[in-house]
């Protein structure tokens, strides 16, 4: 395994203080302390080559937990390696096998022109000669950075730098990425060049990537495996797909009939119902464990006369809402995912 985390905590403490004159004297003589787990025995293992997903809600451990990888944390208790070595312990070695990229932050020299930060990389990794001219020239001709690699970074677009923070952190072949939000703010375009980017380096060089983000559309085309995290605890670690077999049974089935409208449409089918009319559409619901759409479909041509047919799978966004809502109670049978490890829904922890 490249990545092992055992029952990792991070733990914050703060002050706390009452309110008025009288409760900051009070504070000044008798203080005591609030203690947060930002992250609460957090386990998981990544083999090589794997490109998983991390997400949770803001403030759900995310970042602190990738910043205990990466060795800029120390946890509080558990235990940790990446390529089999202890992040905090050995913060250099561990800088130089990794990469990093924050979608708000950046790692290239503001007022530099971008080829020049990504030669100061080269020299601050030791990147060989023939290394760097590899890499920068497969990576260049994959994210287009031929048009703008002289002009300063202060100067580029946000979709511009990104590719340019996508280049930094991958010219020293790195075995782990790390992946903080990396489409944030991008329009559709610049996303999709970066998706690809991610999916052909993993693919063609097996580089381990970890993948943080609010943007589920990321996680979805990307990732086969995710981990969920709420309240600094996972809930979840198991396949999008097995987690869609289980909590995402709904479909939405829309069909249009040759008619202007659909209004005294009825649909006489169990387990399915009409959730909307529009014209001579008309879109319904059915649980796809309960009544197959091929039957469905059968039903509706048999009572009109149907000009087309569409089936919408459900979002990973619309189950992972769910589930931060209600819990995995909702399933069909009360049973974990086949290969996935569930945990209840945590309670917030924080302690004095």
């Amino acid at each position: 395994m490249i990545i092992r985390a055992d029952r990792l905590t991070k733990q914050f403490t703060s002050l706390r203080r009452k309110d008025g004159v009288l409760g900051t004297l009070q504070t000044l003589f008798s203080r005591s302390y609030i203690v947060k787990d930002a992250v609460r025995d957090v386990s998981f293992e990544l083999r090589e080559g794997e490109l998983i997903g991390y997400i949770g809600p803001n403030g759900a451990g995310k970042s602190t937990t990738i910043k205990m990888l990466t060795g800029i944390l120390v946890p509080t208790s558990g235990s940790a390696t990446v390529n089999g070595i202890v992040p905090w312990q050995q913060r250099t070695q561990n800088a130089r096998q990794i990469g990093v990229v924050f979608g708000q932050r950046t790692q290239l020299y503001w007022d530099l022109p971008l080829i020049e930060s990504f030669r100061l990389l080269k020299a601050i990794y030791s990147v060989p000669d023939d290394v760097f001219e590899r890499n920068l020239r497969s990576f260049s001709d994959v994210l287009a950075l031929d048009e703008f690699i002289r002009t300063p970074v202060r100067q580029l677009s946000l979709g511009q730098r990104m590719r340019g923070d996508f280049v930094a952190s991958m010219l020293h072949d790195p075995k782990v990425v790390f992946l903080d939000e990396p489409t944030i703010g991008l329009d559709v375009v610049a996303k999709e060049a970066i998706r690809s980017f991610i999916a052909r380096v993993n693919r063609e060089r097996g580089t381990t990537f970890i993948l943080t983000t609010h943007d589920l559309a990321d996680v979805e085309k990307l990732c086969e495996r995710i981990i969920l995290i709420d309240h600094g605890q996972k809930l979840y670690d198991g396949s999008i797909e097995a987690i869609k077999q289980r909590y995402g049974r709904n479909r939405i089935l829309t069909a249009v009939f040759d008619c202007e409208d659909c209004s005294d449409c009825r649909l006489e089918v169990a387990n399915a119902r009409i959730i909307e009319r529009a014209g001579p559409r008309v879109k319904i619901e059915f649980d796809r464990d309960a009544v197959r759409a091929d039957v469905l479909i059968a039903a509706l041509a048999r009572q009109y006369d149907l000009k087309d047919v569409t089936i919408e799978e459900p979002q990973l966004e619309t189950i992972i809402r769910q589930i931060y809502q209600h819990g995995f109670g909702d399933g069909a049978d009360g049973e974990a995912p086949s290969g996935a490890v569930v945990f209840g829904r945590p309670e917030p922890a924080e302690k004095s």
